[in-house]
């Protein structure tokens, strides 16, 4: 039984040593060699006399930033992924909430850290003098159980206020054990990672390389800006795995790219963190009808998957997909406004429970009170669930059907609307590459920012909606833009869409 997400990583590097686990375009470490890289690493951390505390990885995604996740676990300690691309004021901040007592970095990051940090550093890129003390790790490792902390990702949601996820390693676990099984991975598994290291999509990533001796290649960032290079990438290093954010697939649809370039060996399309349109995924399935397509849903404090759908059946390009069927040992209850169970069709907060609930946040306990609840339908002991804020039902075919956030349920003229639904209908028109639909508080009215060609005739194009959404839904105001505005995580950034509508 797995109790520490190291112990995959014993087990692969003893069948697979000499086979390449990770590369970044720069560096590759062979399983043996990160292994033994994150266990000489790991006797460093030992000796600062730490257990169970976060500490911080401050290096670009990378080869060395995996080694040293693995490090951390072997101290028996829990990384925190930081974005070394962020402003001093947000590291901070996180630093702050921390309170590390070891930060690792490279010594080309060093002054960074140093300018507001004065605690103890380890550059990874330094020459390390002794050779890893394996008893020393094996008698930290007795003392860590399961339910202890893998790591921590600071999200800051739709609040824009970090809030640091705490999960353990049985949380990963579970998942890394339930996507073998489900997908099929394994040691010819070639993995092609999209999401930076900061957030919960590049787990499976990352340890579906550790427990099934897959290789991971990191993608450069620049080849999802020019998609013709990320098609030769994929050829090149014979990827047939993906886990991607919908907007990079989108990009590719747009682009038409998949008529000029196909990835040859592509076996597996899996995507989550927002919601596909079927116009996109439509356009994938008719280019590549043999892959095998799953939505995997769930936020960071699910370790990032609980539902998961492959898809089965046709869809038009208007219509929406499931979310599917709960993940192995993640429990889902959709409670409507009484906290009760709901019916078929009928709405309600979608909320979890199992182990892959996450731990909570780190340092405040108040938020996490919040959203980490006694189940209401359990009177006899103590259960937590973890609720979402995410609208969804039950369909006729037992499967779960996203609607979309509680916060983008609106209230306008006595009509309470979803604003995915309209966003749905505006893509299955065939005008627009994108869009996203922001409710102006202000002056009440619906905003729809799209993204299109420029001789696109807008009363065309409203007119089109007009004949999809009851006049309630349409909106008021429309705005082109070039390209949407993306975050970090490779998702629409609706913060910044939301305060260009206020300024």
């Amino acid at each position: 039984m797995q109790i520490n997400i190291t112990q995959y990583l014993e087990k692969t590097a003893g069948k697979f040593p000499n086979k390449i686990a990770v590369n970044d375009t720069q560096k590759s470490y062979t399983f043996l060699q990160l292994q033994q890289n994150a266990q000489q690493l790991a006797c460093r951390i030992i000796d600062k006399k730490i257990i169970n505390t976060p500490i911080p990885v401050f290096l670009p995604k990378s080869s060395d930033a995996v080694m040293a996740f693995a490090a951390v676990n072997y101290s028996g300690n829990f990384y925190v992924p930081m974005d070394t691309k962020s402003p001093e004021s947000k590291v901070k901040s996180v630093f702050d909430t921390l309170q590390p007592a070891v930060v690792l970095t490279n010594t080309s990051l060093l002054d960074n850290i140093k300018s507001f940090y004065n605690g103890e550093i380890i550059c990874v890129d330094e020459k390390f003098e002794t050779i890893s003390e394996t008893g020393k790790i094996e008698k930290i490792l007795l003392q860590i159980v399961d339910t202890e902390p893998i790591y921590s990702i600071f999200t800051s949601g739709s609040t824009g206020n970090p809030k640091g996820v705490v999960i353990s390693h049985r949380a990963v676990i579970d998942y890394i054990d339930w996507a073998i099984e489900t997908f099929k991975i394994d040691e010819k598994t070639t993995i092609a990672n999209q999401t930076p290291f900061y957030f919960d999509m590049s787990v499976p990533d990352i340890y579906l390389m550790f427990g099934a001796g897959a290789t991971l290649y990191l993608v450069p960032d620049e080849y999802f800006i020019f998609p013709a290079k990320l098609m030769d990438f994929l050829n090149e290093k014979k990827i047939n795995f993906v886990f991607w954010v919908p907007a990079v697939l989108i990009s590719v649809a747009n682009y038409k790219l998949l008529e000029q370039k196909k990835p040859e060996y592509l076996e597996k399309i899996l995507f989550g963190g927002e919601v596909m349109p079927n116009k996109h995924l439509n356009y994938w399935r008719k280019h590549l009808p043999n892959c095998l397509y799953a939505d995997l849903y769930g936020p960071t404090e699910i370790t990032g998957t609980c539902t998961y759908y492959i898809v089965d059946r046709e869809f038009s390009d208007e219509e929406s997909h499931p979310i599917g069927i709960p993940c192995r040992n993640s429990g889902i209850l959709i409670l409507n406004e009484k906290n009760e169970l709901a019916e078929i069709n009928e709405q309600g907060e979608l909320c979890v429970k199992g182990s892959s609930l996450a731990l909570g946040y780190y340092n405040d306990f108040e938020k996490t009170a919040k959203v980490f609840v006694q189940n209401p339908l359990n009177k006899h002991y103590p259960e937590i669930i973890y609720r979402t804020g995410d609208i969804a039902f039950w369909n006729e075919r037992g499967e779960i059907m996203y609607v979309g956030r509680k916060d983008s349920q609106i209230k306008h003229n006595g009509y309470r609307i979803e604003l995915g639904e309209i966003e749905n209908a505006a893509l299955g028109t065939g005008f627009v590459k994108t869009t996203c639909v922001i409710y102006d508080q202000n002056n009440k009215i619906i905003v729809m920012f799209y993204e299109a060609e420029a001789d696109l005739i807008l009363g065309d194009f409203r007119k089109q909606i007009a004949q999809c959404l009851p006049k309630y839904m349409i909106p008021t105001k429309y705005i082109r833009l070039d390209a949407m505005p993306m975050n970090a995580n490779g998702k629409i950034d609706r913060l910044k869409l939301n305060k260009k509508v206020n300024d």
